[in-house]
C-alpha cells in the first residue's frame, strides 16, 4: 500500500476543472483495477492518478500493521470496504517471538469504526485481538459480512458470540490456526456461541471452528447448518464425531469444502444401530458437490472407507492431522485422479508420494509435513519421493516439502520437471545437511531451480550451502519476492549476492545462519524497498544495527531479546519501513533503535 503523499497540492474535484470529464473517465477505468501492485503503480502517476485512485479503492491491504496508522490509512482512503491486516511476522508462528510482542487489533477497529461504518470484511493473520475487539466490530459495522482470523489470539467465546449474535448479514465466520482462549478445566463455563446465531435463515457460506479446542453445542450446530441454506464451506472440531458429521452432512447436502473434525465414533454410540446404518449409509456416497476434504483428527482408519464415495471428485485433500500409515493414505489418493492440492505428513512415506505421481497428473500444491523426521534419524521420505513428484506431476506450482534427506539430482529433476513452480520451500531437517548421496553443498539444486523456474516468487532454502548456491539467487532469482533461509549459509558475501540481485525481493527471513553485520550492512541501499527483514540467531551486533537505525531514518529496527536479563545480548532483529513514528506498545524485551 502507498500511503505517503507526494510533494504537491491535492486540490479537492471542482466541477469547473477542464480536467473533470477525463478524471471521470480514469475513475471508470481504475474500478477495473484489482491488482494491489498495479493500483500502487497507479497511485504514482500523477497527482490526478494518486487521488482518484484512492477514491476508487474499496479494498485495503496492509502487510504489516505497524507500517502506517490506522489514522493515515483512514485519511486517504475514504471508501473502503474489505481490510486484510497482517500482524506478527512469520516466523513467529515458529514460537521464536515474545507472546506479548504487540500486533493489536484494538486501534484498527476504533478507527475503522468511525471511518468506515460500512465495512463488510476484516481478514486478519498473526493480530493479537480481544473479545471487546469483537464486540466493538460487531456493534459498529451494521452490514459486516466476512470475518477470517488466521493464526490470531487473544480472543474466546465471547467474541464469537458477539459476532454471531450481531452481525445478521454475516456470510463467512473462519478460524484458521487461531489461538481460541477456553477454560478447557470448566467445560460448563464455556459460552454456547453457536446458539447466538439469531433465528431464522442466515446468509452463512462459510463456518470453520476447527481450532475451537472447546465442545460445542451439537443440536444448536445442526439448527444453524439446517437453515443455511447457502453454506458450501464447514470445518468441524474434533469434539464432532463421525455419526454427528454424517447427520450435518445431511442437513447440508451442497457443501463443496468439508472440514470432517474427528473421524471416530463415540465409544458410547458404537453399538447403537441408528449409528452403524450410518456408517454404510453413509451421506458421502450421495454428495456430488464436495470437491475439498480437511480434518480427520483422531481418525480411525476402519472408518476412512467412507470417504471413497467421493474421491473422484476431489481437488483438495488435507491430512496434515490425520496420523495415518501410508497404505491407508495410499488408499485413498490413488482414487484421487483431479486432485489439486494435497497437503500430508511424511507418513505417506516415498512409497505413498509414488502413488501421488502416478494418480494426481493435475496436482498443484503439495505440501509434506514432518510428524516421524527429526535430526539425526533418516525420515520416511526423502528425494526418491520427491524426484518421483517432479516425474509426475509436471504441473506442480507449490512445493513444501521437510525431509531429512535430499540430493541435488532430485532438486534438479524438479526444476527441469516442473517449470512453472511459483513457490519452492525445501525444508532439510538438520544443521547444514549435504547432498545425501555426493555428500557435497546442495548448491547446485538450488541454482537450478532459479535458473528453469523463471516464475519463481518465493523460496525457502535449507541444507548445507555455499556462497555459490545465494550467487546463482542474485543471478537468477529476479522474480523473487521472499527468501526464507534456515541453518544454511557461509559468508556475508552470500547474503550480498542476493541483497545486490534479488531487486524484487520484499521479505528476508533468516534464522540460525552465520550471517553477521557485513551482511546486514551489505542491504542498505534495498531496505527501503522491502517490507521487512528479519534475522534470529545469527552474528549481529548491537553496534551495526544500530548504525543502520541512523543511516536509514525511515527504517524500524526492533531487537528483540527473550531473555529479560541479558542487556547486551539479543536474539531477533526485526527490520520493516514505516510511514509513521516507531509504535508506542512495545514491550521491554523489544528495543527500538533511532
Amino acid at each position: 500500500m502507498n500511503t505517503e503523499t507526494p510533494n504537491y497540492p491535492s486540490p479537492e474535484f471542482q466541477s469547473e476543472n477542464p480536467d473533470h470529464v477525463l478524471e471521470i473517465v480514469l475513475e471508470t477505468v481504475l474500478h477495473f483495477l484489482t491488482s494491489r501492485r498495479d493500483r500502487n503503480a497507479a497511485s504514482l502517476v500523477c497527482k490526478s492518478w494518486y487521488r482518484t485512485e484512492a477514491l476508487t479503492r474499496s479494498d485495503l491491504f496492509i502487510g504489516n500493521c505497524y507500517s502506517v496508522s490506522p489514522r493515515r490509512a483512514t485519511s486517504r482512503f475514504s471508501r473502503i470496504r474489505s481490510v486484510t491486516i497482517k500482524g506478527k511476522p512469520r516466523f513467529a508462528d515458529f514460537d521464536m517471538m515474545p507472546v506479548d510482542w504487540g500486533a493489536h487489533f484494538s486501534p484498527w477497529v476504533t478507527t475503522f469504526a468511525a471511518a468506515y461504518p460500512w465495512l463488510e470484511k476484516f481478514h486478519l493473520k498473526r493480530m493479537s485481538v480481544t473479545d471487546d475487539d469483537l464486540s466493538l466490530l460487531a456493534d459498529s459495522f451494521v452490514g459486516f459480512k466476512e470475518l477470517v482470523l488466521v493464526c490470531c489470539e487473544g480472543f474466546g467465546t465471547p467474541g464469537l458470540a458477539a459476532v454471531a449474535s450481531k452481525c445478521r448479514f454475516l456470510r463467512v465466520l473462519d478460524l484458521e490456526e487461531s489461538m481460541v482462549d477456553v477454560n478447557v478445566s470448566d467445560y460448563d463455563g464455556i459460552l454456547d456461541w453457536i446458539s447466538c446465531f439469531p433465528e431464522g435463515e442466515t446468509h452463512l457460506e462459510s463456518l470453520g471452528f476447527d481450532c475451537v479446542d472447546s465442545p460445542i453445542n451439537f443440536e444448536s450446530l445442526e439448527r444453524l447448518v439446517a437453515r443455511s441454506p447457502s453454506l458450501k464451506r464447514l470445518r468441524l472440531n474434533r469434539h464432532i464425531k463421525l455419526s454427528q458429521l454424517y447427520r450435518l452432512m445431511y442437513k447440508a447436502p451442497h457443501l463443496t469444502h468439508l472440514g470432517t473434525g474427528s473421524f471416530v465414533v463415540p465409544e458410547d454410540t458404537m453399538n447403537v444401530v441408528g449409528d452403524d446404518e450410518l456408517i454404510y449409509e453413509t451421506p458421502f456416497a450421495a454428495s456430488k458437490s464436495l470437491v475439498s476434504l480437511s480434518g480427520f483428527r483422531d481418525t480411525l482408519p476402519e472408518y476412512l472407507p467412507a470417504i471413497y464415495p467421493v474421491c473422484a471428485n476431489l481437488t483438495s485433500l488435507n491430512f496434515s492431522y490425520a496420523d495415518i500409515d501410508t497404505d491407508q493414505i495410499k488408499s485413498i489418493v490413488s482414487r484421487c485422479h483431479k486432485l489439486q492440492t494435497l497437503w500430508v505428513l511424511d507418513a505417506i512415506f516415498d512409497e505413498g508420494l509414488q502413488v501421488v505421481a502416478e494418480t494426481c497428473k493435475d496436482l498443484r500444491e503439495l505440501r509434506v509435513f514432518p510428524l516421524h523426521a527429526r535430526e539425526g534419524v533418516e525420515g520416511p521420505v526423502s528425494e526418491v519421493g520427491f524426484e518421483a513428484i517432479s516425474q509426475g506431476c509436471r504441473k506442480l506450482q507449490s512445493i513444501l516439502f521437510f525431509c531429512t534427506r535430499m540430493t541435488n539430482a532430485a532438486v534438479v529433476a524438479m526444476s527441469h520437471n516442473c517449470p512453472d513452480l511459483v513457490v519452492f520451500r525445501l525444508c532439510i531437517i538438520g544443521q547444514y545437511r549435504p547432498d545425501a548421496l555426493t555428500q557435497q553443498p546442495m548448491d547446485e539444486g538450488f541454482g537450478a531451480i532459479v535458473m528453469n523456474c523463471k516464475k519463481l516468487t518465493r523460496l525457502a532454502v535449507s541444507g548445507l550451502l555455499t556462497d555459490l548456491a545465494f550467487c546463482y539467487i542474485g543471478l537468477y532469482g529476479k522474480m523473487i519476492r521472499t527468501l526464507s533461509v534456515a541453518f544454511a549459509g557461509d559468508t556475508d558475501s552470500g547474503l550480498k549476492y542476493v541483497l545486490d540481485g534479488c531487486y524484487n525481493l520484499q521479505k528476508l527471513e533468516i534464522r540460525d545462519s552465520p550471517f553477521g553485520d557485513g551482511a546486514l550492512r551489505s542491504g542498505l541501499h534495498h531496505f527501503y524497498n522491502m517490507r521487512f527483514l528479519w534475522m534470529s540467531s545469527c552474528k549481529l551486533t548491537r553496534q551495526a544495527c544500530q548504525e543502520v537505525a541512523r543511516t536509514l531514518p525511515r527504517l524500524v529496527l526492533e531487537v528483540i531479546n527473550t531473555d529479560e536479563d541479558t542487556v547486551d545480548d539479543f536474539d531477533i532483529l526485526y527490520m520493516y519501513r514505516s510511514l509513521d513514528k516507531p509504535r508506542s506498545d512495545a514491550p521491554k524485551v523489544v528495543t527500538i533503535l533511532n
